[in-house]
């Protein structure tokens, strides 16, 4: 059986708005590649090549977003009040620098350290180790340098 992908709402309309792009992108590579190949002579033609490749890997990438969106289940904000869950918006406070971090736990698939707050996954180190965690509570974690940090949860914001 597929292992189910638990996703917040927004994190579920970013994969299918990233699934409708991929699949225009589809469409645009098949008119190419039809008038490349209706084009085409019998001899060797790289572009015809770097098309089929682009589809394949455009192919490849929708398939990926199908799956996920299948064994999607959308979460409707934190799983569980006053402790730290998937979905939950937090503060964490670096306790050797004072550094402050606002992230919000969510599904691998929409992990994205890029975006403000920060979306960590709920199985990565930090996010695995703060599941259940409550405002004030601090905890260590080793991170992917080796180096193990200690994070003190300020607040559970939802």
């Amino acid at each position: 059986m597929a292992r189910e992908v638990r996703l917040t709402k927004e994190g579920y309309q970013r994969l299918k708005a990233e699934l409708e792009k991929w699949q225009k992108k589809l469409e645009e590579i098949t008119v190419i590649l039809q008038e490349l190949m209706e084009s085409s002579d019998d001899y060797d033609d790289s572009g015809l090549e770097d098309a089929k490749r682009e589809k394949a890997r455009i192919e490849t990438a929708i398939a990926q977003l199908e799956d996920v969106l299948s064994r999607a289940t959308v979460i409707e904000g934190a799983e569980a009040k006053g402790k730290v869950a998937l979905g939950s918006t937090l503060v964490l406070q670096d306790t050797a620098t004072g550094e402050s971090y606002e992230v919000r736990i969510v599904a691998p698939a929409e992990a994205s350290v890029l975006e403000d707050p920060m979306k960590i996954s709920d199985e990565s180190p930090v996010g695995s180790t703060a599941l259940g965690k409550r405002a004030g509570d601090t905890f260590k974690v080793e991170v992917p340098t080796g180096e193990v940090k200690e994070y003190r949860v300020l607040s559970i914001l939802e």
